[in-house]
Order: structure tokens, then C-alpha cells, then sequence
């Protein structure tokens, strides 16, 4: 298994960033790496979601969880792995607003592709999660 996580500290209301979160069809407002996103139903566990990173092929995602407020967890499956990307929102002291991004990268060869696949799919987390936090203190 390979595994990342990036937190960052924000004023902004849990409820604002979960707003962002769940209108799917405009993450590329704060996400630059999104040419294309769809949404295939409403933002609950089980919907597909077809996004197309910046001159890449599309992903097929599909909400393997999602706890309206706190959390939702997208999967991607290729060539026998899981790519699991967990979204969470925690309340935290000061009333400010703490949100985490978590890759697990599971399935077979996960030891020896994890580490080529997953920095290269985290490699934006930092720019996109500050402008996730902007835009919903904004």
C-alpha cells in the first residue's frame, strides 16, 4: 500500500467548503489541473464522476462515501490497483476549519507503482487545497 495525506488550516465555514465539494461540475473554478468534470447523478455515495486532468485521458471516479459536512471518498480503478482519495473536513480548535486529503493505493504491484503513481496524482494537493480554502472564505 502507498499512502499520502495534506491538511491545511482555514477561517473558512466547514459548511463553505463542503458546498464547493458538492457542485462537482464547477471544481475547475478552483481546481487547474480540471479540463472537464461531469457528474452522473447527485453528489452521494455511489455516483460516477468522469474528470478530465489537464491533457490527460478522462478518470472514471465513483463516491465509494460521502457524509454530507464531513467527508466524502472518491475511487479510481485501473491495471488491478485502487486509488482511493479520501476528503475530510475537522472542526478544529479556534474555530477554524482543518481540511485533509488522504491517497491509499492498494491492489496488486500497489508496493512498487504507488510510489511513481501516487506523486504524481498528489503533486497539486497543496496549490489546489489553498485554492479550495480561498474560495470558500471568500
Amino acid at each position: 500500500m502507498w499512502t499520502y495525506e495534506h491538511s491545511i488550516e482555514t477561517d473558512a465555514a466547514p459548511e463553505a467548503v463542503w458546498a464547493l465539494w458538492a457542485d462537482v461540475e464547477n471544481w475547475g473554478t478552483w481546481n487547474a489541473d480540471i479540463e472537464h468534470i461531469e457528474l452522473d447523478g447527485p453528489f452521494e455515495t455511489g455516483t460516477a464522476i468522469v474528470m478530465t486532468p489537464a491533457g490527460q485521458d478522462p478518470v472514471h471516479l465513483r463516491i465509494a462515501e460521502a457524509k454530507p459536512g464531513e467527508l466524502f471518498v472518491d475511487e479510481a480503478r485501473f491495471d488491478g490497483l485502487l486509488l482511493r482519495t479520501v476528503h475530510r473536513i475537522d472542526r478544529g480548535r479556534d474555530l477554524r476549519t482543518r481540511v485533509v486529503y488522504r491517497m491509499e493505493i492498494t491492489g496488486d504491484g500497489a508496493d512498487a507503482l504507488g510510489p511513481e503513481i501516487g506523486p504524481a496524482v498528489t503533486a497539486d494537493w497543496p496549490e489546489t487545497m489553498a485554492a479550495l480554502v480561498t474560495r470558500a472564505a471568500g
